[in-house]
């Protein structure tokens, strides 16, 4: 501590004990460059930090800081300083390193377009610095020049690399502003905080041994698991090929998810990746998929998705939170489970919070878990974003998937380079070796007909498009009396999910009646072994996904395992649903077998090339514009802000209900009010009770008193908890829908 000016304020009026401006730019400028060290950023990163705070000199903000309602910006000081002291092909340089000290706390900024973006802010900017201290201020922009144009690729990759170089910059310097500022209130207060985790090299042999001795524990008594252990024993050898892109295709039930796993701990021990993270698009599986890799790992592991994402709160921003919550904030743990949303909109967010973990990021073994089902709208920036981790920041990135889309198509010009890259053996081979299904075609089928299939089926699944549909679909089988009948939906509660399909699974194997009706989410990683299903016409990628639940451990002839694809008149089909139908219905036409590899590429084929790159977010990654041929010219307009508004992987805005019917549920319920107890670890415990239902339905039961926000005073709108538990069924979930005819005194009749 010393004399001014300060950074941050202290306890003491005599300011003994407040951070100086220059500490906290030497410390920040450390753990930047420290962070930056390892994706050869460190400069870039190290002088951002060094000068983000610049305009804390104004004399302004040091009255501020003693307490005057004064608002004073000083963000932007630093920016302009770097851009006045800039020449020549510094300029690029410093105008990259621009977009993230202007937006170390309102998130990074478009170049143009409004009173917020970079060029008007940097016009408006009033200097209240004093001149001395401007003239005085130390900048090296020298050493920028070679590790920037060494992440720049010649020709139209060149901008959208440049931007993805800003975001690096960007999580590096708030990243290390947050932990410089939490070590400093830490000390004031004798706080301290367990953010220490192994690094993965250190604990990678360990790991792996783990993992040799959980796969020992399988049997190889039948053809499917020796094929198994085959397909596991090829794919890690395939670690050993040098980093970058790969894709792993395996039919469902060949033991994709725990081969991927072991390729992922084999390649990053040969090459020293720094942690591996597997993204899952479901958030309905992903506590099942952490839950067995941290009982296969230990508890290295990181479960960090939407249901568990919360803001930190406090002084200087930092609020006490666990070891976990606190790896959230920047994924510093060694193994980290998450979805493609939190991935992919982290990637593109502008917000700091959001992208603090970036660096994190860079260096890691990335397996995307269903790569089919990333969303076409953002194709090209998703593809874009992967094929620059890959190439610029250290990433090994593997496509795992039973239905391998055509990134490389020869349709999709801007797709991936994965030729060679394929860790299965023999997948056509596979396909057909792994096979235990047949796909035929039902044609029009009314409801009254997939009851009577069911009736004639003691055990069979249906599976339908939409929440309605199935609903609609339970209750007319109620009513035929269908013995076995059971509803599988997002409705119910994930810790009810589970409970039902363990129902569903010892149904079938006592070979007891079970007529399972169901959505899409069956298809998402869900291990159930039906004699027969039917499926509403959709995508091919998902109905090859619901086949693999048909005869899925191989135990019946596959000619009579059959998935019956029909067509449901009368029931709406979303607008983004019809053209992968179409496609499918196309490809139906060319291919006898709709299980076969060539089927599922030419569909992929279709889909990718009647869309086109441009209904497929390609100028999302065009608007990233560098003009100039090297950093020596030209300029950027990087819309960071305007991108991170339109890159949403969910269009429908969908919201939490707590359900408090189960005794771990209401004792979570009753934390809320407990003051010391984290919001985190609340979320984390009540995850598995909460069903996402529309914004708009959950206004109405809070309006009409059905539902309300418990805690408030000290939780906020957070959470969302079920008041009238009769609007919750045991064999349907909750339905939302009825509480528009009730007030608030009235219950079900």
């Amino acid at each position: 501590m010393g004399n001014g000016p300060f950074a941050h304020s202290g306890l003491l009026a005599d300011q003994s004990d407040w951070q100086t401006l220059e500490d906290h730019h030497r410390e920040a400028g450390n753990l930047a460059s420290r962070r930056g060290q390892s994706i050869g950023l460190d400069r870039s990163a190290g002088l951002a930090a060094s000068v983000h705070d610049f305009g804390k000199h104004d004399p302004l903000f040091q009255r501020r800081l003693s307490g005057e309602e004064i608002r004073v910006d000083h963000s932007t000081a630093g920016a302009a300083l770097l851009m006045k002291r800039a020449h020549g092909a510094e300029k690029m340089a410093t105008e990259v390193l621009a977009y993230a000290i202007l937006g170390h706390h309102a998130g990074l900024p478009d170049k143009d377009g409004s009173d917020a973006a970079m060029t008007r802010r940097l016009e408006q900017f009033r200097d209240g610095i004093p001149g001395s201290v401007t003239s005085a201020a130390a900048v090296d922009l020298a050493p920028l020049l070679p590790e920037i144009s060494a992440k720049i690729r010649p020709g139209g990759l060149a901008g959208f690399d440049l931007s993805v170089l800003g975001r690096m910059v960007f999580s590096c310097l708030v990243d290390a502003d947050f932990r410089d500022t939490e070590a400093f209130y830490d000390r004031l207060e004798n706080r301290n905080r367990d953010r220490d985790w192994p690094s993965l090299t250190a604990i990678l042999p360990d790991l792996r041994a783990r993992f040799d001795a959980h796969m020992a524990g399988f049997t190889a008594e039948t053809d499917l698991n020796r094929l198994r252990a085959e397909v596991l024993a090829h794919i890690r050898e395939g670690a050993a090929m040098p980093p970058g892109l790969f894709t792993l295709t395996v039919p469902t039930g060949g033991g994709k998810t725990l081969a991927s796993l072991g390729f992922a701990l084999d390649h990053a021990a040969r090459y020293g990746h720094r942690r591996i993270l597997y993204a899952i698009p479901y958030t309905s599986i992903i506590d099942q998929t952490a839950a067995t890799f941290r009982e296969l790992l230990g508890d290295i592991v990181l479960e960090h998705h939407s249901a568990i994402d919360i803001e930190a709160r406090g002084p200087g921003g930092i609020e006490g939170r666990d070891k976990a919550r606190l790896a959230m904030e920047d994924w510093a743990a060694p193994v980290v489970v998450t979805t493609n949303v939190q991935l992919f909109e982290s990637l593109f967010a502008a917000r700091p919070s959001r992208c603090r973990k970036l660096h994190n990021i860079a260096g890691s073994v990335i397996v995307l878990d269903e790569a089919q089902s990333l969303p076409r709208p953002l194709l090209m920036p998703t593809l874009r974003m992967i094929d620059t981790l890959a190439t610029q920041y250290g990433c090994s990135v593997v496509l795992c998937t039973a239905t391998q889309p055509a990134f490389d198509s020869r349709q999709l010009k801007q797709g991936l380079a994965l030729e060679g890259r394929e860790l299965a053996p023999d997948p056509v081979g596979l396909a057909s070796r792994l096979r235990r299904a047949r796909i035929v075609r039902g044609g029009v089928m009314e409801d009254a007909a997939l009851i009577d299939a069911l009736r004639a089926t003691p055990q069979g699944m249906v599976i339908v498009n939409s929440r309605k549909h199935a609903l609609d679909l339970f209750r007319a089988a109620q009513a035929e009396g269908l013995e076995g009948l059971v509803h599988l939906t997002t409705r119910q509660y994930p810790a009810h999910r589970r409970r039902i399909l363990a129902e569903v699974r010892a149904r079938l194997e006592a070979k007891a009646p079970c007529r399972l009706i169901a959505t899409s989410l069956i298809e998402a990683g869900v291990d159930v072994d039906f004699p027969k299903g039917w499926r509403a016409e959709a995508g091919l990628d998902s109905i090859v996904q619901s086949a693999g639940r048909v005869n899925r451990e191989g135990r019946r002839p596959r000619e009579d395992s059959t998935l019956t694809v029909f067509e449901a008149p009368g029931q709406p089909v979303p607008a983004s649903l019809k053209p992968l139908i179409d496609a499918m219905r196309s490809t139906a036409g060319r291919h006898d077998d709709l299980l076969a590899p060539a089927a599922i590429r030419d569909w992929f084929d279709q889909v990718y090339w009647t869309r086109g790159v441009e209904r497929m977010g390609q100028p999302m990654v065009d608007a990233f514009v560098f003009s100039g041929r090297d950093l020596g010219g030209g300029h950027t307009n990087f819309p960071y802000r305007s991108t991170a508004e339109a890159y949403r992987m969910i269009d429908t805005l969908m919201v939490p209900v707590i359900i408090g019917r189960d005794d771990d549920a209401r004792a979570a319920i009753a934390r809320l009010n407990v003051p010391d107890v984290h919001s985190g670890n609340l979320a984390r415990a009540l995850q598995a009770f909460t069903v996402q239902i529309p914004d708009r339905a959950r206004a109405l039961l809070l309006q009409n008193g059905h539902a309300r926000f418990e805690a408030p005073h000290l939780r906020g709108d957070q959470f969302c908890v079920l008041q009238d538990l009769t609007l919750y069924h045991e064999d349907s979930g909750l339905r939302w829908e009825d509480a528009e005819y009730l007030s608030a005194d009235q219950s079900l009749i």
